[in-house]
């Protein structure tokens, strides 16, 4: 039985259960539980799981709202409706007994309340006899035979485990005794001396020569945040002073262009056309104009046309602007992020076949969902802990 099935991420993560019960009051995730499970009956409503039909339930699992415990909404932890819905979850447990207890939610739960609401729900599952375990799962790092390279992307849970009768049963599926612990000590002794780093002279004259042999004189490889509002900002010292520096992807070889043949891979154009980066080439930083040709800040009046004048030594930082914006992920995006079929959530809806099916819908039920290789890994550790039995 799942409650707050959401678009049946525990079902896909262990197809080898038997899933006969779902509870799921969202119109667009349940179309979806009805499309991908149409064997398995949708009970609805949770809160009136006393209406429900008496059954044998194994496994109870459930990821009851997360918006109360968010440290991304307002807290109110158990005073909020959905919040509250975690002693529901408590309260179908103790009218099934099922073996197996797996609820999921977001890592603020263990702060909400100064840790209070959290501590209900393991006090309560206490009171009805069972063992836990909990542990935070972040997706990126749960490996699976289905997903060997996990998922790509952040995603840190909290996973309650119980089991009636007793906790080491519900340890031994979130914890494993064999696993590396603690601070092991190193495994390599201590270098001499850090390893060399390539330098460039960023002011004064003499070329580069001396700046081999110093620490100092770097350009950083991340370019200092540009400020609006005065003259500070990346440059050669870092304090707003002397040449400004902004690191820009260009090739070493910036002249290997044949006009007979055509370019060579790698250079500089002014016709709009960049050359592709190569990997055996050099990343160059680049110290651009702050003021530029046309600029107002330049005193001696340029024509569009005119040869650019030297690079001045302090001025406020440059900014380039292209016309471009940051691209939204796509659905088929989103389910792969979160371990799903690319298609799972593309149904039919409202009249209109499934290659018509809204992005909205499938944007919002992917992100309450659970990541599939958490939950893959889970119930593949119940099965041996049950196969050990």
């Amino acid at each position: 039985m799942t409650v707050c099935s959401g678009i049946g991420a525990p079902e896909l993560s262990a197809p080898w259960i038997d899933w006969k019960y779902q509870s799921e009051t969202e119109p667009f995730p349940a179309a979806v539980l009805a499309h991908r499970f149409p064997d398995a009956i949708n009970l609805g409503d949770m809160t009136k799981f006393e209406e429900w039909p008496d059954a044998n339930v194994d496994v109870l699992c459930g990821g009851t709202p997360c918006q109360s415990f968010s440290v991304a909404g307002l807290r109110k932890g158990l005073d909020d409706p959905r919040g509250n819905l975690m002693l529901t979850y408590l309260a179908i447990a103790r009218r099934y007994q099922p073996k197996w207890l797996v609820w999921e939610n977001v890592p603020g739960v263990l702060s909400s309340n100064g840790g209070r609401d959290f501590g209900a729900l393991l006090r309560g599952l206490g009171e009805l006899g069972y063992g836990f375990a909990y542990r935070v799962l972040d997706a990126q790092y749960v490996r699976t035979c289905g997903f060997e390279l996990a998922v790509p992307q952040r995603r840190r849970r909290v996973f309650v485990v119980g089991y009636l009768g007793d906790w080491r049963r519900a340890a031994a599926v979130l914890f494993d005794g064999e696993s590396l612990s603690g601070n092991p000590p190193p495994r390599r002794e201590e270098g001499e001396r850090p390893a060399p780093t390539i330098s460039a002279r960023t002011k004064g004259g003499g070329g580069l020569g001396t700046d081999f042999d110093c620490d100092g004189g770097l350009i950083p490889q991340v370019s200092p945040a540009m400020k609006a509002r005065d003259a500070k900002g990346p440059s050669s010292d870092g304090d707003g002073d002397g040449l400004p520096l902004v690191p820009v992807a260009i090739q070493e070889r910036a002249v290997s262009e044949n006009p007979e043949n055509g370019p060579q891979g790698s250079g500089v154009r002014q016709d709009g056309s960049a050359y592709t980066l190569e990997a055996r080439n050099k990343v160059q930083a680049v110290a651009f104009d702050t003021t530029q040709i046309t600029s107002p800040g330049n005193y001696s009046q340029p024509k569009p046309g005119d040869a650019c004048h030297p690079l001045a030594a302090g001025a406020h930082p440059p900014a380039i602007a292209r016309p471009w914006a940051v691209r939204r992920l796509t659905p088929t995006e989103c389910h792969r992020l979160q371990g799903f079929p690319d298609d799972w959530c593309r149904i039919p809806w409202r009249g209109k076949p499934a290659d018509q099916c809204p992005d909205g819908p499938q944007y919002k039920c992917l992100g309450n969902s659970w990541a599939i290789n958490c939950g893959e890994w889970i119930f593949d550790r119940i099965k041996m802990v049950e196969a050990a039995a």
